[in-house]
């Protein structure tokens, strides 16, 4: 789960696995594997490094 910013000031917590493309038109626009789309404050870049982030810790994890 990552947290980003919708336009209107307000965060969310989204489900990354449901990420299936993240573009910037020119405001960031992430696409849903459900169709919905999101318009958020951060930058793909931010959104890809976001998600990067979530993953390496889930991965990380020591056993």
């Amino acid at each position: 789960m990552i947290e980003v910013t919708k336009l209107n000031d307000k965060k969310i917590t989204l489900n990354s696995d449901l990420i299936e493309t993240v573009e910037e038109v020119p405001d960031t626009s992430i696409t849903l594997t459900t169709g919905k789309k999101i318009m958020v404050k951060e930058s793909r870049i931010e959104v890809r490094n976001l998600v990067l982030e979530y993953k390496r810790s889930i991965y990380r994890q020591d056993l």
